[in-house]
């Protein structure tokens, strides 16, 4: 069927290629609303609107107000990577199909795990690899930290700490699953700590903790996290030595983050209602950045609440904030709705409440917001919860118009 192809070519792209992604979003989108007929569906198609439409419209207002209108209204173009949500919301038609996609992204992200693990293992000395091999150069060009197929091994760090702790309630409930739930998932947990990015480290293990707190067999699967964080500091040595310097003010990184955080506070302060526009913080922060910065020019400032109180100002962040808040409140309205006997469900929803915590948390050390291969795959997630929540039997109608009919 088309959609299935199309859902198919779309887990793909989240996993691999922001071009396949993008393109496979707009051809659903295009086929959604014109390759068949909307018909009536029960509940309400547009959840999440008034949060998700005042922040579009204030990024707006942000970008006109900014002293380059036009390059702000470039820069707000990643507003169209929330459509995504909608998107995966209407395509998917029932909580049998959620579950799939969920199945999916997981397994096409532990690939690319797995090819992670590749790439780092065979990695030349000088970290990288020269010439035009195709693959090879694809797979071994800036090599010493894992990055699977994305340009930068942030992205695939923030990728892979969404779908790992997303796909840890349904790892926990065991069953037949279990025999490639586990190994894909402790493949992935090893390439995540082979990307060395400590933000997405911290999102990570605040989101599992979150979700092994939650979860009935609580007390094993913290001991099984505690051993896998034990087996990867083994197998991967470094890993240990770069989670020591977390915190550690004698650290470059470290020092040159605070730096940004004092930077984009003044910044903060001095445009409080409209922020200095989408786009804007490389033309300021050389001119704006105290002394003890070591970097002097940035685009962003390596903190997702930061960079938006900056950009947006005051009524942006605040407009930022109610998409999260609006949620975790609906979110966990369909949690507490579920039957408890309902675990497949209710695994599924719990992990995108995980992981969406995960990637609030990694954004207080990464602009991951502003990546837009991670955003794609967190909206994507984020629609989850309420394609399972329109499949239950007291969701009441309301006569909207949403695309959930027969597929061509």
């Amino acid at each position: 069927m088309v959609r299935d192809g199309l859902l198919v070519a779309l887990v793909l792209g989240l996993a691999a290629s922001i071009t396949l992604s993008e393109t496979t979003l707009v051809v659903l989108a295009l086929w959604l609303l014109f390759g068949r007929r909307p018909a009536r569906a029960p509940g309400p198609g547009w959840p999440l609107r008034a949060p998700m439409a005042a922040f579009a419209a204030w990024t707006l207002v942000a970008a006109l107000a900014s002293s380059r209108p036009l390059e702000s209204l470039a820069a707000s173009k990643g507003l169209l990577t929330l459509g995504a949500f909608y998107v995966v919301l209407h395509a998917l038609p029932d909580r049998r199909a959620a579950g799939r996609f969920a199945d999916g992204l997981f397994v096409a992200v532990s690939i690319v795990a797995l090819l992670s693990l590749v790439q780092v293992g065979f990695c030349p000395p000088e970290g990288t690899v020269s010439g035009d091999g195709g693959l090879t150069r694809l797979l071994f060009h800036k090599c010493a930290r894992a990055r699977g197929f994305f340009s930068i091994y942030m992205t695939l760090a923030g990728v892979l700490s969404f779908v790992l702790v997303s796909a840890l309630p349904r790892l926990a409930r065991g069953g037949r699953g279990l025999a490639w739930r586990l190994p894909a998932w402790l493949v992935g947990a090893l390439a995540l700590g082979l990307t060395y990015a400590r933000g997405a480290w911290l999102g990570f293990a605040l989101g599992a903790l979150a979700a092994a707190l939650a979860l009935p067999r609580r007390r094993l699967v913290l001991a099984a996290l505690v051993l896998v964080a034990a087996g990867v500091l083994t197998l991967a040595p470094h890993v240990l030595e770069r989670a020591r310097t977390i915190g550690d003010l004698a650290d470059d990184t470290s020092r040159d983050r605070l730096a940004m955080l004092e930077t984009g506070l003044a910044l903060a302060r001095a445009h409080p209602l409209t922020g200095v526009g989408p786009g804007q913080v490389k033309h300021l922060y050389p001119a704006w950045a105290g002394p003890q910065a070591l970097r002097r020019s940035t685009s962003h400032l390596h903190d997702t609440p930061l960079q938006i109180v900056v950009e947006r100002g005051l009524p942006g962040l605040a407009a930022w904030l109610a998409i999260w808040v609006a949620f975790f409140r609906a979110a966990a309205r369909i949690l507490r709705t579920l039957d408890p006997g309902d675990g497949e469900a209710r695994a599924l929803v719990f992990g995108s409440i995980a992981a969406l915590a995960a990637f609030l948390v990694g954004g207080l050390f990464e602009y991951n917001f502003g990546d837009t291969e991670v955003l794609l795959v967190a909206v994507s997630v984020m629609a989850l919860p309420f394609v399972v929540e329109r499949d239950l039997p007291q969701y009441p109608g309301t006569g909207s118009v949403a695309f959930r009919t027969r597929a061509k």
